[in-house]
């Protein structure tokens, strides 16, 4: 089906498939391990810390890990925004799937701008009110 899709809305569908993973390591890098803490499972942060090292990479270096992800976002805005007027195919059959891949693609998105903002939540709103 995406070979037979408009070239701007291939790309904001691939966009908006990469912002959710980005956006996904903003909640691994602050928001879960907040969490862990918060319910009283401390030693299960300790054990996926070990078991996973590179999850201290990820939270010492949060700045970077939201610069990427927000750079993501944006450029996926961008391409969520110039698709919204890309052609369908005349097909009743290909349009209809170009309009799914539309609402797919701008679903994925916002649910990657909701993952950021729980993110940005975790890392930097919740510890300055403590």
């Amino acid at each position: 089906m995406t070979d037979q899709l408009h070239p701007d809305l291939r790309g904001s569908l691939w966009s908006a498939l990469l912002s959710i993973a980005t956006s996904s390591s903003t909640l691994i890098c602050c928001a879960l391990p907040a969490l862990l803490v918060a319910i009283g499972a401390g030693a299960t942060l300790a054990g996926l810390v070990s078991a996973v090292p590179q999850l201290i990479w990820l939270s010492t270096h949060k700045a970077v890990v939201f610069g990427g992800a927000g750079v993501m976002l944006a450029i996926a805005g961008g391409l969520q925004y110039r698709a919204r007027l890309a052609p369908c195919p005349a097909d009743a059959r290909l349009a209809a799937a170009c309009m799914r891949a539309r609402r797919a693609s701008l679903a994925v998105y916002v649910i990657s701008l909701a993952i950021f903002g729980i993110g940005v939540f975790f890392a930097f709103v919740l510890p300055g009110l403590g």
